[in-house]
């Protein structure tokens, strides 16, 4: 399961990644809303490398942007393969995306607390998050479903419905040892 939640996830986080960028650089055209820098500073705090003022290298602001979205495309393809399929999968995926930034972000100093945000940034923010959660969960669900129902899946096969009497599944059917 990993060696597949690994290469899928990288393959779904990028893609997800990608039309996020694509839905932003159209909101930006449509409302004037200048490009973040902030993934650039971010690296550049947790690289050690030398910051710039202003505007950030593009190199540096692209491989934060698209690294963090592959990587955390790992953890979407995990669910995935463990059965956790779906909008309200990508839902709870969207909570993942928000935290991880606003944790890099404030941790190094370069973002402040989503609740000090003007709220029309903050939902901008919240949209593009979930587009790119929404499109990495579906091609990391597609990919897994290649490989059929995962545990928890199968598990809710069982009896529809959460029944205290229904056990877990057999260990060979599941991911583990």
């Amino acid at each position: 399961m990993i060696r597949r939640a690994l290469w899928q996830g990288l393959l779904a986080g990028t893609a997800g990644g990608v039309v996020m960028t694509l839905g932003e650089k159209a909101e930006q055209a449509a409302t004037g809303r200048r490009g973040s820098h902030v993934p650039a500073r971010v690296l550049q705090r947790l690289s050690g490398r030398p910051e710039h003022p202003g505007t950030q290298p593009p190199p540096v602001n692209w491989a934060m942007h698209y690294g963090q979205a592959a990587l955390l495309g790992v953890l979407r393809s995990v669910m995935a393969q463990a059965g956790l399929r779906g909008p309200v999968a990508s839902a709870q995926f969207t909570v993942v995306r928000l935290t991880n930034d606003q944790i890099l972000e404030n941790a190094t100093g370069v973002g402040a607390p989503p609740a000090t945000w003007p709220r029309g940034e903050l939902v901008v923010d919240i949209l593009h998050k979930a587009v790119y959660a929404f499109v990495t969960g579906a091609v990391a669900d597609a990919l897994a479903a290649r490989n059929g129902p995962g545990p928890g899946q199968r598990h809710a096969a069982l009896r529809p419905g959460r029944h205290p009497d229904v056990g877990p599944l057999p260990r060979r059917e599941a991911y583990g040892r």
